[in-house]
């Protein structure tokens, strides 16, 4: 299992994913799963997610028009398809866009693809140049890493924080 970490730091929010990521690697988790901080590199992971993971949870900003800070969880197969045409760019690689490439790569090499890729992201309040997040995604990012971890079957932390079961659920 994988757990990985999506965004560029040094646009706001849009490092949600990385800040999330590092945080979970901080936290003792089951065996079996690793964490990445992918950053900017949408490329890299798609190649890596051939290697045989069974599950891949991929944390990133996720703007879908809700409030700042809500944080959601996503089904993959939603994710694959919710930008509707995805262009490659491997300087900005969303969710949807990494398991386009994926489907590409893995038929091309022979590569087994994830049986399951939840995406948990979170509602962005400023995609601007800078480096830090926004106080109110900020305040996000361990609810975030607690619905990872209720995905993972870890015991979670204090505080009821994680999203529920199911795909696209949402909490504030």
């Amino acid at each position: 299992m994988l757990v990985a970490g999506l965004g560029n730091i040094f646009v706001g929010d849009d490092g949600f994913g990385v800040e999330a990521v590092q945080r979970l690697a901080r936290r003792p988790l089951p065996p079996g799963v690793e964490t990445a901080d992918i950053g900017v590199r949408g490329v890299h992971l798609a190649y890596q997610l051939l290697d045989g993971y069974d599950t891949v949870v991929l944390l990133d900003a996720t703007a879908r028009g809700g409030v700042p800070g809500t944080v959601y969880r996503i089904d993959g197969a939603e994710a694959a398809h919710a930008g509707g045409d995805v262009l490659i760019d491997g300087h900005r690689m969303t969710p949807d866009a990494v398991l386009a490439l994926l489907d590409t790569l893995s038929a091309g090499t022979g590569g087994t693809r994830p049986r399951r890729v939840v995406v948990v992201g979170c509602e962005p309040a400023v995609l601007e140049e800078g480096i830090g997040l926004s106080p109110v995604v900020e305040a996000s990012v361990d609810r975030a890493v607690e619905a990872v971890l209720d995905l993972l079957g870890a015991p979670a932390g204090s505080g009821d924080g994680r999203a529920p079961a199911g795909a696209d659920q949402a909490r504030r």
